[in-house]
């Protein structure tokens, strides 16, 4: 690397404050300006190239700013943007499917964090599996990092910096042709992902990238491109439909009583859980990720400079699923064995004997196909009025858009089951939850016999969210004087943002037709084995179940199409005879936030003694209106159509719903740094920052969820909610000792009000009966001893004293009696609506530590960091009535360590990560229930070797330690998920021009 002094004169100073908000420009301002001599040049390469360039940038910051710069030109530490930034203290990551997705800065999670691409806010869509999404997240599996020069993490706000991000705001960096001239590179990388049991062995990775100047240097081109196919699988179990959480003491349906066999029950007051159900389930995943950039500036005289880019990054993802089932009667007459209560006064099984056969075992098969799609366009105009005032104007326009990608939807079930389950023993004491099945007498383990098909669901999810956003910058520059700049500036932004969600069900999960339906042979030839795919988990599988259908899911779904399609209900077959998703929503959610702002903020530099010091001080007024727009349903009947399968019928034509709010804030910041001695930085800042709430929670109306026998559950929006506020406090302490040789102590404190939870609320806004209370079900109780979660009993009871009434549907078919509410002798169907609404206030502090050395001229380096958060609200586990305080999620602590050489051609980085258990969600598919993410530990390593200044080879291990991910529930032992991927190995060469 080679440095000369950099003179920074009124025009530099212009320019690298006009450039945009990004603090990094300064540091690519010397690059740009060619006017004057006293020109600081910085070559940078290689992982020293980037630390260096990284730490220039948090030293000369105002505010707390971490970054990461590439190494090369196309050339970023980490594959994966958001593997790179959980190197940055206080960053941790969320994966999916192996590889980073979303990011949690100092606690906060992924609603929390704005990300932006040169200045410009990114739109997001993201689509869940059985509802629309609401989520305001941004998923950086979708962007390459090639086409990413450097991403800034803003951990303090700043009056010129985008609102939205309490924990951080999140600046991705893309290659200006004027900056990188003439340059080329392309990479071809090979993946060997050793999770995938159906996979290819290698798939492949391309990147490229072209930048060039022409006309005297007026006119720059640069263009990036991507191709990346990975082919993965997992293997997991879990109880995917949620623990019901009980009371000691209290017989509701699912308790466990007194008795024999019940070893330690839950004393009374006690809080402890069932499971719905247990699972394990194997998917194969074919994702394909193109990106593209293409970028055109140009500077016709030296104080105007016009930039135009355009982004486009599209993820394909085709997902194949079989999942082999266990549900649970709730009916513990073999025994169960429980632990002592915890802190929590919680209480989990360690042992379940559910006896209630003959039950079912169920195979399910999927395939979805989902995909997502971004474009932004933009257009940038720099302009230096003089040495003194520059302006710049930047308008964008961009859309994130995410759908299914197939007929099927973006997520589905088709299932079978068979009636040979006479015992089923569930071992919870090790992390992995290990199935016993005991089969009747005369029946030797899984076979054909008496196989049905039971229900079918297939949902279509889509969100869309589109930005136009206008923004007026300006930078006047004083001659003299302890105030060195003003920025000032005003925008405009407006955020339309769609989701939408459909399902095509079937409810007849007590089974559909005869078992001749399915070829026995077709049955036969699918069966597989499980035991050898949780080689990596832990707990004694040798009396675990081991065989299940892994049947091929067009055959299934071709075979349920022949037999079963209705023309009479295009609800469950909107396509025919073709088993399909539908593409007529259900639930339609439009929201559109238009926000004016505008900010006005001064730059101080002057000495106390002989201490250089420096002052920012900004504020910036947001004033914004929400209009919310929702189609729902209404509800005309409903049905009691197995055992506790409720189904209910909505009209055809939906409702659209509509509520308004809006608000407006003033948020100050002030960033004071000092050098009291030389090379040591002392940072103190203060600023008020807001995240919006998420989409799905400023929706208008209500819409039913599920019915069960004991009640019935729902959600509704609230389109006045207010965004999240938060207080904030950074203190730091630096000390830059050598090149790119640093140690740094912070403190952060975040007081956070308006903190967005859930409240019950029971209402009954359907005018409809629902069979399972009023007169005619009160009855039915009392007839068959007086416990109204007894199901059978109390349908058999219904059935036979109501002989011949319209309301009742005898069995047919192999059908089960189908009970719809009377509109007399049942009662008005109450529903448990949950709602977001603003809870309360919540305080976050912690500290973060950081060190990074180089040791001499040997090559070896190394970088590490610990953050540690606390938050003084945690969510009660012993407490289910679904109205406590929401804490916020993602809270934990965290460390990274790297180590690292470069020499003589030779890279070689061997880093680790570990993040502490952390609450995801207070949803765990059963109810208001929490899910933890236990804690988490990766090892990564690359190594590479440059033939010349042109040629370079390399090889990444990824995971390699072959970790396992793991979520629960309100103890440690109701696990949620537990999921085994393995290692994946990359190798490849790059090639610079």
């Amino acid at each position: 690397m080679k440095t000369r002094t950099f003179n920074k004169t009124k025009l530099a100073t212009s320019l690298s404050l006009i450039l945009g908000a990004s603090v990094i420009n300064t540091t690519y301002a010397a690059e740009e300006v060619t006017a004057g001599d006293d020109v600081e040049i910085i070559e940078v390469t290689g992982i020293r190239g980037s630390l260096t360039k990284s730490v220039d940038i948090k030293r000369s910051s105002r505010g707390v700013v971490d970054a990461i710069s590439a190494e090369d030109i196309g050339k970023f530490p980490d594959t994966n943007l958001a593997e790179s930034l959980q190197r940055i203290s206080g960053v941790s990551i969320d994966r999916d499917n192996g590889e980073g997705s979303k990011v949690t800065v100092r606690g906060f999670g992924p609603d929390y964090n704005l990300v932006t691409l040169n200045g410009r806010q990114m739109p997001t869509a993201n689509i869940n599996d059985t509802s629309a999404s609401d989520s305001r997240s941004f998923d950086f599996g979708n962007l390459a990092s090639e086409g990413v020069s450097a991403v800034e993490v803003y951990k303090t706000g700043r009056a010129d910096v985008a609102t939205g991000g309490i924990g951080s705001t999140i600046n991705l960096v893309t290659i200006k042709p004027l900056n990188a001239g003439k340059q080329a590179a392309v990479s071809v990388k090979g993946v060997h992902d050793t999770s995938s049991e159906d996979g290819d062995s290698l798939t492949p990775e391309l990147s490229g990238l072209y930048s060039d100047t022409f006309a005297d240097g007026k006119f720059g081109v640069a263009i990036t491109g991507s191709y990346q196919n990975r082919q993965s699988g997992s293997a997991r179990a879990g109880v995917d439909n949620g623990w019901r959480p009980q009371t000691g003491g209290v017989g509701d349906w699912g308790s466990v009583g007194e008795g024999p066999n019940n070893v330690n029950v839950p004393a009374d007051g006690v809080t402890y859980a069932v499971p719905h159900n247990v699972l394990y389930g194997f998917s194969e995943v074919d994702r394909t990720r193109t990106n593209g950039q293409l970028t055109f500036q140009y500077r016709p005289v030296e104080n105007l400079t016009a930039t135009l880019d355009y982004t486009y990054s599209k993820l394909e993802e085709e997902l194949n699923q079989n999942i082999h089932s266990v549900w649970m009667s709730l009916n513990y007459a073999g025994g169960s064995e429980w632990t002592d209560p915890d802190g929590d006064n919680v209480s989990a099984p360690m042992m379940i004997h559910d006896i209630d056969g003959p039950s079912d075992l169920v195979s399910q098969v999927e395939q979805s196909a989902k995909v997502n799609e971004n474009d932004s366009i933009g257009l940038n105009l720099e302009y230096l009025v003089n040495d003194n005032l520059s302006f710049a104007l930047d308008f964008h326009s961009s859309s994130a858009e995410a759908k299914p990608d197939s007929i099927y939807g973006n997520s589905n079930t088709i299932q079978m089951a068979t009636w040979t389950r006479a015992e089923t023993k569930v071992d919870f004491t090790s992390d992995f939850p290990v199935v016993e099945v005991v089969f009747p007498d005369g029946v030797n383990g899984l076979t054909p016999d008496d196989v049905r098909t039971t229900g079918t669901s297939f949902r279509n999810s889509y969100m869309k969210s589109e930005i136009e956003q206008v923004q007026l910058d300006g930078t006047y520059v004083f001659d003299d004087g302890i105030v060195e700049s003003i920025d000032f500036g005003v925008g405009f932004n407006k955020v339309e943002n769609r989701n939408a969600f459909a399902n095509a069900e079937r409810p007849n999960w007590g089974g559909t037709g005869s078992a001749d339906d399915i070829d026995d042979q077709m049955l036969l030839d699918s069966k597989d084995t499980m035991k050898d795919r949780f080689d990596n988990m832990p707990g004694d599988k040798s009396n675990m179940i081991n065989e299940f259908w892994a049947v091929d899911f067009k055959t299934i779904a071709d075979l349920v199409g022949d037999l079963y399609s209705d023309p009479n209900d295009p609800q469950a077959w909107p396509c025919g005879s073709t088993i399909c998703a539908p593409t007529e929503y259900t639930t339609d959610r439009r929201t559109e936030e238009e926000s004016t702002s505008a900010y006005l903020q001064a730059n101080l530099a002057f000495e106390i003694g002989e201490m250089p010091a420096a002052l920012t001080i900004g504020i910036r007024y947001e004033q914004t209106d929400v209009t919310s727009t929702t189609l729902l349903p209404d509800v005309i009947n409903l049905g009691w159509v197995s055992t506790n399968e409720f189904e209910i019928v909505r009209a055809d034509n939906a409702v659209f719903f509509t509520g308004e709010g809006d608000y407006d804030y003033v948020l100050p910041n002030i960033d004071f740094n000092i050098e009291p001695l030389e090379d040591v930085i002392v940072r103190a800042s203060y600023s008020e920052t807001i995240t919006r709430p998420a989409y799905g929670n400023l929706t208008a109306g209500s819409r039913l969820n599920e019915v069960r026998n004991g009640g019935a559950t729902g959600s509704r929006g609230n389109p006045g909610l207010l965004p999240v506020e938060s207080e904030n406090i950074d203190l730091s302490l630096e000390y830059y000792y050598g090149e790119a040789s640093y140690v740094s102590l912070g403190y952060f404190q975040k007081d956070v009000d308006q903190v967005v939870g859930n409240k019950i609320i029971n209402e009954s806004p359907y005018n409809v009966t629902d069979p399972a209370s009023g007169a005619r079900f009160d009855a039915a109780v009392a007839a068959t001893g007086g416990d109204p979660s007894n199901s059978e009993a109390i349908r058999e009871n219904i059935e036979a004293s109501n002989p011949g009434d319209q309301y009742i549907i005898p069995a047919a078919g192999g059908a089960m009696t189908q009970i719809w509410g009377h509109p007399t002798e049942n009662g008005i169907l109450d529903v448990d609506f949950t709602q977001p609404v603003n809870q309360g206030s919540n305080k976050v502090d912690g500290f973060e530590f950081a060190i990074q050395h180089f040791f001499g001229d040997t090559g070896f380096g190394a970088m590490a960091n610990l953050t540690v958060v606390d938050s003084d609200i945690e969510y009660d586990d012993g407490d289910f009535s679904g109205n406590q305080v929401t804490p916020l999620l993602g809270v934990s602590d965290s460390y990274n360590i790297v180590a690292f050489y470069e020499k003589y051609g030779f890279q070689v980085r061997v880093a680790y990560n570990w993040r502490d258990d952390f609450l995801q969600g207070t949803h765990d598919g059963q109810g208001l229930n929490p899910v933890y993410v236990e804690d988490y530990g990766q090892l990564d390593a690359n190594i590479s070797y440059e033939f010349n200044e042109n040629l370079a080879v390399f090889a990444e291990g990824i995971n390699l330690t072959d970790e396992i991910t793991r979520s629960y529930g309100r103890h440690q032992l109701m696990v949620k998920n537990i999921e085994q991927s393995g290692p994946r190995y990359n190798i490849g060469m790059r090639y610079k021009f």
